[in-house]
């Protein structure tokens, strides 16, 4: 699906959530050169070059939302653990600032694991 449905679904969110989803968009185009964005599950999500959505996002009254889990590199695990669900999806509370080098890293182990699987 076209980029105007992220869009569509990040306008539907007031500020500061929206600023927050555009960021961890940007982050996310940054970080991993060649992706394509699209919606899947309902969430926004990134196809990498060979067609495989790789990454999801998604807005919370609370939290925004990263997944699937990093099932790759066990030392970006480790520092991703005070944000891990218990099924390994990473939750960002609004009320803190966005790691956005975190995310950003977890993004690039995410394409190497789905790259590779």
């Amino acid at each position: 699906m076209p980029d105007f449905d992220q869009s569509a679904y990040i306008a539907g969110f007031a500020e500061p959530v929206r600023a927050r989803l555009l960021q961890l968009r940007q982050e996310l185009e940054t970080r991993v050169p060649g992706i394509s964005p699209c919606i899947s599950y309902r969430m926004p999500a990134f196809r990498l070059p060979n067609g495989r959505v790789f990454i999801y996002f998604a807005a919370f009254k609370k939290h925004l939302g990263v997944y699937p889990p990093l099932n790759i590199d066990p030392p970006l695990i480790a520092e991703t653990m005070a944000y891990r669900g218990p099924k390994g999806n990473l939750s960002f509370p609004h009320a803190e600032a966005l790691p956005l080098d975190l995310i950003g890293r977890v993004a690039q182990a995410l394409a190497r694991q789905y790259e590779t699987t």
